[in-house]
């Protein structure tokens, strides 16, 4: 399987949607029946800073194949 490259802007915006997959994860493990989840603005302003910054906002394709790509190679 080829090794994808990332640039630093295509690595920042794959950690920052890892950071919110898990904030939403965290929200969701909550108690059931407690207060619905929340993910903080910030969260998902990071993200599509990120990926605008990478040239991948719109493009979900290619961000997710960047995402699995690196993924595979962490773990």
């Amino acid at each position: 399987m080829p090794t994808a490259v990332l640039t630093d802007h295509e690595r920042t915006a794959v950690q920052a949607y890892l950071r919110l997959l898990h904030t939403v994860r965290a929200a969701f493990d909550g108690p059931p029946g407690g207060r619905p989840p929340m993910v903080p603005p910030s969260a998902l302003a990071e993200v599509e800073q990120a990926l605008e910054r990478a040239g991948l906002a719109g493009n979900e394709q290619a961000f997710f194949r960047l995402l699995h790509d690196w993924s595979q190679e962490i773990g």
